[in-house]
């Protein structure tokens, strides 16, 4: 390792609960966000939930000094809730919605409404290139019966390939936000394996906050209790992700969170904690014997976890697709019962004419509404039918897109030799393959 340079960078990351109208003092906790930035000087912030444009350029104006370079990434109906404030020059941005994400018509959760999606700005701190993530993913609501499960496990697979596509050519990766998910969780086991990026708290040399990491504890006076149950003390759900490259070195010296008040003032920033990680960058020139003997001693390792890994996600996507197409036959069902009752309906009203004299048996109002009636069922059915059509196609396209990735990885296992320190290597009985994972999993 030669020519070794440090770089320190500050980050944060931050769930404001910046629904207008319907979060408690809004306006009086972005005035102290703003604040409290423009008192820290972190490097690269990372916000979520700021849902009006409105309140994210009154933090611009705010924060014109000590974070001149800034994005908002617009998504959806109401955005993405998404910003990114930086004292570095954003050279580039690029948004990917994902493709699920959760139900029109569960408005009281909305999160379909809310476009959720990843930002991405590519920054360049000194000499390096940084490619920089928020993200925040759907939100869990009831872990007994989680049924958007399948859905935010995909959004995990889109992350994942998201960044590994976009990040090849940066020097390091950043990624923050709220992932809603809990450290061993499945998508969050997908994301970290797949990239190879790390969790600063786990990776932190000091630690200063909620025990455990927590990022929604019990002691925050916005959260209801009950909905952290059965976890009492609270939970992790937000992050600050990084890896370097062949030539970075990232090392995370401290890491902290609030803890569910701010001194002199009367509520928190949020009803979620904001993380701050200190990371330090390390730039050297890379030589093939600094790599080699970390390669060959867990490459094969971690292909057969992510195989692992990534076939539970998949068997996950299979739940998923078997729900949504159970849904879509039941709107079916409903569309085609509708039908058939304002077929019966216009055959009735038809009798008066086929048979002169007859009076209509029931009342002119009544058919009304009973046509009304049917019409709404109609039409609520078949946009029902095409939003689960979306739905099992965006499934079967992530399954497809998992399926492969499976056969892919087994294949470079095949290349790795099975680790036998007792026993001799025995070679496959000819016209024989070996198979794609070791007999010890």
């Amino acid at each position: 390792m030669a020519n070794t340079d440090s770089v320190k960078v500050r980050v944060l990351s931050l769930n404001c609960w910046g629904i207008r109208y319907l979060s408690k003092q809004c306006p009086q906790r972005y005035a102290m966000i703003g604040d409290m930035l423009c008192k820290e000087e972190h490097d690269i912030v990372l916000l979520q939930e700021v849902w009006s444009e409105k309140d994210y350029l009154s933090l611009k104006k705010k924060l014109a000094c000590s974070h001149p370079h800034s994005h908002y990434f617009k998504s959806g109906v109401i955005g993405s809730g998404l910003a990114i404030f930086s004292i570095h020059r954003i050279h580039d941005t690029f948004l990917f919605r994902y493709s699920l994400n959760g139900y029109p018509y569960m408005a009281h959760h909305g999160d379909w409404f809310g476009g959720k999606a990843v930002g991405m700005a590519v920054l360049n701190i000194g000499s390096l290139t940084a490619n920089v993530y928020v993200t925040h993913l759907h939100a869990e609501y009831c872990r007994d019966k989680d049924s958007y499960l399948p859905h935010r496990v995909v959004q995990a697979w889109e992350l994942q390939q998201f960044i590994r596509h976009t990040s090849a050519g940066a020097d390091m990766v950043i990624l923050g936000g709220d992932l809603n998910m809990h450290p061993e969780d499945l998508g969050n086991r997908l994301l970290r394996s797949y990239t190879g990026l790390q969790d600063a708290y786990l990776e932190t040399a000091k630690f200063d906050g909620c025990e455990d990491g927590m990022t929604l504890i019990a002691d925050n006076p916005f959260i209801n209790k009950k909905e952290l149950c059965p976890f009492e003390k609270g939970i992790r759900i937000d992050y600050i992700l990084f890896k370097g490259s062949t030539k970075t070195d990232i090392y995370c010296d401290y890491m902290s969170t609030t803890k569910g008040s701010i001194p002199n003032h009367p509520f928190p920033y949020s009803d979620h904690e904001a993380l701050t990680a200190g990371l330090r960058l390390e730039t050297h020139t890379p030589t093939q014997s600094d790599r080699q003997p970390k390669i060959q001693d867990s490459a094969a390792g971690k292909l057969a976890a992510l195989v692992d890994i990534v076939t539970e996600a998949r068997t996950e996507v299979k739940v998923g697709l078997h729900c949504a197409e159970g849904m879509r036959y039941t709107a079916t069902r409903t569309g085609v019962m509708g039908l058939a009752l304002l077929v019966l309906e216009l055959a009735i009203a038809a009798v008066p004419w086929l048979a002169l004299g007859t009076e209509q048996p029931f009342p002119r109002t009544s058919f009304y509404l009973l046509a009304a009636l049917c019409f709404a069922i109609l039409l609520t059915t078949f946009l029902l039918y095409i939003f689960y059509t979306m739905e099992l196609k965006a499934l079967q396209g992530a399954e497809d897109q998992m399926r492969l990735a499976v056969g892919s990885l087994q294949e470079k296992l095949r290349g790795f030799p099975l680790a036998q320190p007792h026993n001799a290597p025995r070679r496959p009985p000819e016209g024989h393959e070996p198979s794609a994972l070791a007999p010890e999993e």
